[in-house]
């Protein structure tokens, strides 16, 4: 039985969606069998969860979602991201942003990409203007609902500043809270759809050492400095909780080919925001140690 996720507006774009969506990266792994990423496609909409997120640099997950999800298309938002990896096509040029949609569209099965997002285009790339041109022509053609923008930092600044996007995509988690003092409150003002990758922080309570993945590492060190008091909870449900109950943020995605996993961050969802002094809590260790630490693209 479907569980009743809460459902929130994606800023001004016209879209619902459930506050918890899945990242599809894991899904992609070529290590994973495919039945099995099928399978845990299909959990994550019989769950309630109505935002699927990918992108092209996700080995198999697009594919998989068009091969498990064509048949389901109208009960899921379905978000990608472009700019790079298209063959015969220079990275970060107009024909392979353009490209990289036709593509999207071909092995997803679909008329329409609800959001695709420039994923972390740099903010020399971004100030050109091409990248952002050839996604809202492709508004223009009906083949994408909605322009995004994916990154952090200067680059996400910039892409606020222009209006150009209807919803951006940013790292935020106890460990990444640079985003709270001005993109969020910026976006909601804008009424600009908010998605957030990360809310875990790549998890670094897992690791009993520093790991040697360069993204984890920055994360265990941040976790080891700010030392954060989970209070009696879960780390997985503390780290969700806060970062889907911040201001301006539309839906957390969670990364995970893990179906115990999916259900316990469905779960997490029913217990709403944390306490407001566990979150003031969050938020005066991250002040303490981490007010220099830029977001983790």
């Amino acid at each position: 039985m479907k569980n009743a996720l809460p459902m929130r507006d994606l800023g001004k774009t016209g879209l619902r969606v459930s506050l918890l969506g899945l990242g599809a990266a894991h899904v992609g792994n070529p290590h994973l069998d495919d039945a099995t990423a099928g399978k845990l496609l299909n959990l994550a909409l019989d769950l309630g969860i109505t935002v699927l997120d990918t992108a092209r640099s996700y080995a198999f997950s697009e594919e998989r979602i068009g091969r498990h999800l064509a048949h389901r298309r109208k009960n899921y938002v379905l978000c990608t991201k472009v700019g790079y990896g298209i063959p015969g096509e220079e990275n970060w040029t107009a024909g392979c942003i353009t490209a990289g949609i036709e593509r999207a569209l071909q092995v997803m099965k679909t008329d329409v990409l609800d959001v695709v997002h420039l994923h972390s285009c740099p903010m020399e790339t971004l100030s050109r203007g091409e990248c952002t041109e050839a996604l809202t022509r492709a508004v223009r053609a009906g083949k994408v609902r909605v322009a995004g923008y994916a990154g952090d930092n200067q680059a996400l600044g910039y892409a606020l500043d222009s209006h150009a996007f209807g919803a951006v995509m940013t790292s935020l988690s106890i460990y990444d809270q640079a985003v709270l003092a001005r993109q969020l409150p910026h976006a909601a003002l804008l009424q600009c759809g908010v998605l957030v990758k990360r809310p875990l922080g790549g998890s670094p309570w897992r690791f009993p050492k520093r790991p040697p993945e360069e993204d984890l590492a920055v994360y265990w060190d941040r976790h080891t400095a700010m030392n954060p008091n989970r209070l009696g909870l879960a780390w997985e449900e503390m780290a969700l909780r806060f970062a889907a109950h911040q201001p301006g943020v539309s839906c957390v995605m969670v990364g995970t080919a893990n179906e115990k996993h999916l259900r316990a961050a469905v779960k997490a969802m029913e217990y709403g925001p944390l306490p407001p002094a566990m979150d003031a809590l969050m938020k005066q260790s991250f002040d303490k140690v981490g007010r220099a630490w830029p977001g983790v693209v």
